[in-house]
């Protein structure tokens, strides 16, 4: 009986352990000109959660002298 239930805990520790492995993130930009790129950025051993957090949307405002231009940016995890 001891040695099912410690079977039982070693089996449920390590369904819990994160799967750390490569992941790939892909972003589209748009600049406020309609310019739009794609760019796929590599994630190198990390965890699902870590790569998420790392692979996000965002907008950017840049002021050039008297020029504002807005960019953004839409990621996802592959």
């Amino acid at each position: 009986m001891k040695k099912i239930t410690l079977l039982a805990v070693a089996a449920l520790a390590i369904s819990f352990a994160s799967c750390k492995k490569d992941r790939t993130c892909t972003c589209t930009n748009i600049s406020s000109n309609g310019n739009t790129t794609t760019e796929t950025i590599t994630i190198k051993e990390e965890s699902k959660k870590t790569a998420k957090d790392f692979c996000y949307k965002s907008t950017n405002v840049s002021t050039y002298g008297s020029t504002t231009s807005n960019s953004s940016s839409d990621c996802k995890l592959n």
